[in-house]
């Protein structure tokens, strides 16, 4: 089920996924990156009326992610331009050809030239626009620079753009070499490469405020929204290093840090990081500056909340415990509710690792109600519910109790929140055994789109609730057989969360669990063995899974068949209380199959009508086929008493189910149950004289049998 305090870390610089930053000390600088952009302002402002209409559009809407993004290429540049203007890239090419092969003079009489673009009673640029504003930064910072940094700067430029010169020359020489179609196939693919790639945005000098910024903005969104999307960690690191590197008192780049050592469970370095950001933050005084007094405080007690989160996320709950009893305590001094709100709800958090403490849970949601904050109210009905499902409450007061929190998510707009919610549907629902449910609120999910506005061609749902349904289903088809689609499933799951990403682990886990099953099913006992390890690395108690249902099968394989029955009847009464439908079911079933055993098949026939129909209507298909073959077993075990007429006609009917469950098993492709069905439908037609058909079932037996092991063939001495 999913974790529904996913979001309680306090994030103070991320709002709705926006980063909001202050980058001390660094202003704007000219580079060669930047002159190029200032060529291709000019030369916009020069080509005016012979672009059209389209072509200016493209390029406005290019412009605003240059100017703000951190330097690049001159490679990429150009073919940022050319896609949206290719006579244009062109004209940027020559003007930097000439200015970089020229002489210092010439770029001494660019600079010169751009400020005509204000003059004039229509003037190009307005001064205030966002166009108009670079240029006067990039006009008066190259005024400020000293004749020693005017030279370097263009020494720069003939760097930058000989550089350029010597990757095309490489990639000309490549292209000679290369066939006409893998060249039109190596284009398309990089036509289709839209983001840019890490080599083209190092930074290798400091960034200016605006890139900063919105360098950060743009890698926390992406974490947020899709994590595929961002810069890989190390990549990352390397690149938040380099920003340290030249303003080390950079304090949201300390904690976008951390978030980045998150991602690949790195709890030194997380740690370090998020100290170091509550560290920058009190020194620089920016929550003084925000928060009057209070900011320091504030501060502090913030920073002992994050420690105790960070902590409970990586299982440390005694360190996490002394951590927030810091900062209830500073809280408390600075009687902030909010911050105790925060601390009630990790408080629960650690309380329920170690015990019930639905009490406490209340009361959070009470007072979170009462202070008007309906984020910690919903998740605690969340938890709520959680908790009531598990207690074996019935589905119904369930749902009206997340239908009062769905009315919290939609009036005041919580997105991540109603994925949540529906997720926490989706898996009560497969808790209680009610299949298709569970479908229809995986659907209803999967169609849904956020509420919070991303960039185009970034996954807008990209959290744990989507991870959590997407393995829901495709354990849901691999139950029905459908395993290609369940790989297909899999397969987005694998590339939408790779295995660095923190909701790596439920997929791996549902893997693992298919692959156990069709192993399972194959007959390859040795295989699915090898499958326990991994799950149980990746799940403690899934890997040693030992129920009442498998300690009844024990005592069938011993012959003990009279101590089963107190133990399935425990079963069902255990799962009757905590209204586990589809559990109940398994269960009479194998109480039908234990009076079978000992003698009793009318009155097993007699109980089977009671499971029968919800596992035909939400089981698994291995479930289906179990079941429609003890029903033929019963059948035929209860024949034996008929008169000859009712005999034949019982057996014929017995026919039919077997013929159902050898689909299913068909389906699933479970050889060994398939093996022992046309065995039994072979006796059954040798007994009714079609030895036609008994041939034909015989045949099907030996072949199923040869790619199996030789061992006996059971007939009644298990259930599955």
């Amino acid at each position: 089920m999913a974790s529904v305090h996913e979001s309680l870390y306090f994030n103070p610089m991320m709002t709705n996924g926006v980063v909001h930053a202050n980058v001390f000390g660094i202003k704007d600088c000219v580079t060669p990156y930047k002159m190029a952009l200032l060529v291709l302002l000019s030369e916009l402002g020069r080509a005016g009326a012979q672009l059209s209409l389209l072509e200016r559009r493209r390029l406005n809407r290019l412009l605003l992610p240059l100017l703000q993004g951190p330097d690049m290429t001159l490679s990429r540049l150009n073919k940022a331009i050319e896609e949206s203007c290719p006579n244009l890239a062109n004209s940027v090419q020559i003007r930097i050809k000439l200015m970089a092969e020229g002489e210092l003079k010439d770029m001494e009489q660019f600079f010169d030239d751009l400020s005509d673009s204000f003059t004039g009673t229509e003037p190009e640029v307005h001064k205030t626009s966002v166009v108009g504003l670079f240029l006067r930064h990039m006009i008066l910072a190259y005024n400020k620079l000293s004749f020693s940094q005017v030279y370097k700067l263009y020494t720069a430029l003939q760097q930058y753009y000989q550089n350029d010169e010597k990757k095309t020359g490489i990639d000309e020489t490549d292209m000679e070499l290369t066939n006409t179609e893998e060249l039109e196939g190596k284009m398309e693919k990089e036509e289709l490469d839209v983001p840019l790639r890490e080599e083209e945005i190092s930074c290798s000098g400091p960034l200016s405020q605006k890139q900063a910024e919105y360098f950060l903005s743009q890698q926390a969104s992406l974490l947020k929204n899709d994590e595929t999307k961002a810069l890989t960690p190390a990549f990352l690191q390397k690149e938040l290093n380099n920003l340290l590197k030249f303003n080390p008192d950079f304090a949201e780049a300390h904690y976008l840090s951390y978030l980045n050592s998150l991602r690949v469970q790195d709890v030194f370095s997380s740690t370090h990081s998020l100290l170091h950001y509550f560290d920058r933050l009190i020194l620089t005084g920016a929550e003084s500056k925000s928060n009057g007094d209070e900011g320091y405080g504030r501060s502090l007690r913030y920073a002992a909340l994050n420690l105790a989160a960070l902590h409970c996320r990586f299982g440390h709950y005694q360190q996490a415990e002394l951590a927030l009893q810091e900062a209830i305590r500073i809280a408390q001094e600075s009687n902030d509710h909010v911050c105790l709100q925060h601390c009630l709800s990790w408080l629960y958090i650690l309380e329920q690792k170690r015990s019930d403490s639905c009490v406490l849970l209340e009361h959070s949601v009470k007072k979170a109600v009462h202070f008007g904050l309906p984020y910690l109210a919903s998740l605690g009905i969340q938890s709520l519910v959680q908790q009531r499902a598990f207690a074996g409450k019935t589905a119904n007061k369930l749902m009206d109790a997340l239908k009062d929190s769905d009315l919290l998510h939609w009036k005041h707009s919580l997105s991540e929140l109603i994925d949540i919610s529906i997720a926490q549907k989706t898996a009560i629902w497969r808790l209680y055994g009610r299949s298709t449910m569970a479908l229809q609120q995986a659907q209803m999910l999967l169609s849904m789109n956020s509420l919070e506005a991303v960039n185009v061609g970034v996954q807008q749902n990209n959290t744990e609730s989507f991870a959590v349904v997407l393995c829901h289903l495709a354990e849901l088809h691999a139950e029905q057989g459908c395993f290609a689609a369940a790989s297909e499933i899999l397969k987005h799951l694998k590339e939408r969360f790779p295995p660095s990403s923190q909701h790596a682990q439920l997929w791996m886990l549902f893997d693992q669990k298919i692959q156990f099953d069709r192993a399972m099913n194959d007959g390859k006992y040795h295989v699915a063995d090898s499958f326990v390890a991994g799950i149980t690395a990746l799940n403690s108690i899934e890997g040693v899974y030992s129920v009442l249902l498998s300690i009844a099968e024990l005592y069938w394989r011993s012959s003990c068949h009279t101590i089963a029955l107190p133990v399935l009847l425990q079963a069902l009464a255990l799962s009757r209380e905590y209204r586990l439908q589809y559990l109940a079911s398994e269960t009479v079933l194998n109480l039908a199959f234990s009076q079978l055993i000992l003698g009793i098949p009318e009155q097993a026939l007699n109980i089977l009508h009671m499971a029968i129909e919800p596992i035909l209507a939400h089981g698994a298909v291995l479930d289906k086929g179990c079941a429609m073959f003890l029903v033929a077993k019963c059948q035929v075990a209860s024949a034996a008493s008929y008169s000859p007429p009712k005999k034949a006609e019982a057996l014929e009917s017995a026919i039919l189910n077997l013929n159902e469950a050898k689909t299913y098993f068909a389906k699933v492709d479970c050889k060994e149950q398939l093996r022992d069905v046309l065995y039994f439908q072979a006796r059954l037609f040798h007994t009714l004289g079609k030895i036609q058909e008994r041939n034909k079932c015989a045949m099907l037996f030996r072949q199923v049998h040869q790619e199996l092991p030789a061992h006996g063939v059971p007939l009644i001495n298990a259930f599955k």
